[in-house]
Order: structure tokens, then C-alpha cells, then sequence
């Protein structure tokens, strides 16, 4: 059982510097009340407070014990006040008996004793108070500072669980597509089903080396992401054009593992499937005032039956978003005629 002031540096000092503080105090006391026994005071002092500060420091074993293991306040109450007892009678004794031996033969000791002993008591039973108020207050602070310690770590597990039940929502659909492309291909056009396999390869070799939630910088996010468009071009040929204007300032800037994918995933569901007409993909990435600012434009076709979804893209992109920048990132959507924007705004500065 560690002790909470012989195991902290700060507090020992703190320690003796109060006891120093209560010895002046006493001194004070016995001065005024009794000025003729100038030459016991000051030595008394000394012995008294360097017998009751190491006393005190041995009770934190027994409080510590009864703090425990008793649960009846009634006897909790009563083991203090024997203890506390206990422990001014032997500082009195101690205190007194040392100081026969270094004032052997002072005819005005034993007057000094009878004189001071009412303040002794009542001293003693001050100090014992306070040590142990003192005591209780820095358990009190260590167990509430575990207690914050365990909610914290409870949840950062919750965080990181959730973060990973997002990650796992991200959808596999496009993979399961990707193969039936690959299937198709491989009899229509052998070269480009190789060119495909390999690139998918690559990109779930990046999505399944990533199972935490450790960040990547940009760069590394987009070009997997640009694995992930070369797949759907090759599965949709022309009807799939893909731009990109990116800031190199940017590039370094570290950003949440596949954060962006279920954004691409939407453009390609809800702009190519169903459209006839040629379909654009834009990125676009700048600073903004401290901010990353990154822009997934897509075209659509107004005339074309609108694709049912869950919803389950964005408010998986806006709740990862939520879990590791809090209130200083956010995500936009802006839809017009023809078109349809995701806007994303991270800290450029923010270290995950």
C-alpha cells in the first residue's frame, strides 16, 4: 500500500512546511500564555511536531485500513476517536519522556508540563483532525481521479468501437459489382479485367491494412481513391469522366482512414447508375482560413429515376467527423438541378 505523501515529492514538502507552519503556531501560544518558559518552548517544539508529523504519517496505514473495510459509520466514527486517543497519548508520553532526557535536571519542566498540558491536548486533537480530513481529501482526489480515468478509457474503448462499426458499414457493394465486371470482362476484353483485378487488389489491400483508426495524410487517401475511380471507370467506360484540382499544400494534412470513399461511393451510385448521359466526378481540395475544404462534385441526370438510398454514406462520413475533430470539422451538401456537392472542412492543423 503506497503511501500518498512518502511516494510524492511535492506532497512531503507540503508536509513538512504545514508542520513547520503549526510548530510556529504553537510556539506562539505557549509564549504569550506562558513567556517564563522561554527555554523549554523552543525545544519542546521541536520534539513534539517531528514526533506527531511521524506519527501521522503512520496513521494512514490504519485509516486507510478502516476507510476500507468498515462500512458503519458509527464504528467507523469510533475507531477514529480511539485511534486519534491512542495517538495523542502516545505523543505525549514520547514527547515528554524525550524531553526529560535532553533537559535533565530543569526544576521547571515538570510546572511547564502541568501548565501546557490542556493546550496539548487540545492541539493534539486539532492536528489529528486535520490529518485526517487531510488523508480522506487525497484519497477522495485519488479515487475521482481513477474513477475519471476508467470513464475515460471506457470511453475511448466506446469511441473506437463505434469508429470501427463505421468503418465496417462502409459498402461492399461496389466489390461484389467489381467482381461481376471482372467476370464479364474476362470473355469481352481479357486486358482490361487484368487492369482491373490489379487495381482492386491494390485498393483492398489499403482498405483491409488499415483495421484502426490511426490517420493517413491526404495524399495516401486520394491516391486510394483513385484506385477505387480507375475500378469504376473500367466498369463504366466512358459514361464516367473524372477530374481532380488539388492544392500540393494540402497533401501533407492528416485526415481519418477511408473518411472519403462512402462520398465516392454515393457519386457513383447516385450519378452513373442510373443516368444515360455522361456523368462527372470532381475533387477539389484548398486551404481555407486553417481549414481543408474538400469538394466532391457530381453530375447527375435529372430525368433519370432517382436511386433509393439509406442515407447511411453521409451520416456515416458526418459521425466519424463528429468522434475525432468534435465541433471543428463539418461536412455540407449542396444540391442543384444537375449536380449534387459534398463539402468537407477539416483543421489543417488538427493532429488526430
Amino acid at each position: 500500500m503506497k503511501h500518498p505523501v512518502l511516494q510524492n515529492r511535492v506532497r512531503l514538502i507540503v508536509w513538512w512546511l504545514v508542520w513547520i507552519f503549526l510548530g510556529l503556531g504553537q510556539s506562539l501560544l505557549f509564549y504569550f500564555a506562558l513567556g517564563s518558559f522561554t527555554r523549554i518552548i523552543i525545544p519542546d517544539i521541536i520534539i513534539s511536531f517531528i514526533i506527531y508529523s511521524g506519527i501521522s504519517l503512520v496513521l494512514w496505514y490504519p485509516l486507510s485500513y478502516l476507510n476500507k473495510l468498515v462500512n458503519n459509520v458509527l464504528v467507523l466514527v469510533t475507531n477514529l476517536v480511539v485511534i486519534g486517543g491512542i495517538s495523542v497519548v502516545v505523543w505525549f508520553f514520547v514527547s515528554k519522556y524525550i524531553l526529560m532526557q535532553i533537559l535533565p535536571g530543569n526544576n521547571d519542566l515538570p510546572a511547564y508540563w502541568d501548565k501546557t498540558l490542556l493546550y496539548r491536548i487540545g492541539i493534539g486533537g486539532f492536528i489529528y483532525g486535520l490529518v485526517v480530513l487531510t488523508y480522506y481529501l487525497i484519497e477522495s482526489l485519488a479515487n475521482l481521479a481513477e474513477k475519471r480515468s476508467k470513464e475515460a478509457r471506457l470511453e475511448s474503448l466506446v469511441k473506437e468501437t463505434e469508429l470501427r462499426m463505421l468503418r465496417s458499414q462502409i459498402n461492399p457493394h461496389f466489390l461484389f459489382n467489381s467482381l461481376n465486371s471482372v467476370s464479364s470482362l474476362t470473355v469481352t476484353n481479357p486486358d482490361k479485367a487484368r487492369t482491373m483485378v490489379i487495381k482492386l487488389s491494390d485498393f483492398m489491400r489499403y482498405a483491409l491494412s488499415r483495421k484502426d483508426e490511426k490517420p493517413v495524410t491526404l495524399q495516401s487517401e486520394l491516391e486510394n481513391l483513385r484506385l477505387y475511380l480507375d475500378i469504376e471507370t473500367v466498369r463504366f467506360g466512358d459514361r464516367l469522366s473524372v477530374e481532380e484540382t488539388i492544392d500540393p499544400g494540402c497533401l501533407r494534412v492528416m485526415m481519418p482512414v477511408m473518411l472519403l470513399q462512402p462520398l465516392y461511393e454515393n457519386a457513383i451510385k447516385h450519378g452513373v447508375y442510373e443516368s444515360t448521359k455522361k456523368v462527372t466526378i470532381k475533387t477539389t481540395v484548398g486551404l481555407s482560413d486553417g481549414f481543408v475544404e474538400i469538394d466532391i462534385f457530381n453530375t447527375f441526370d435529372p430525368e433519370a429515376t432517382p436511386v433509393k438510398g439509406t442515407g447511411t454514406g453521409l451520416s456515416n462520413v458526418t459521425r466519424r467527423l463528429e468522434l475525432l475533430y468534435g465541433n471543428r470539422a463539418s461536412l455540407k451538401t449542396e444540391k442543384l438541378e444537375d449536380s449534387f456537392t459534398v463539402r468537407i472542412f477539416i483543421p489543417a492543423d488538427f493532429d488526430l
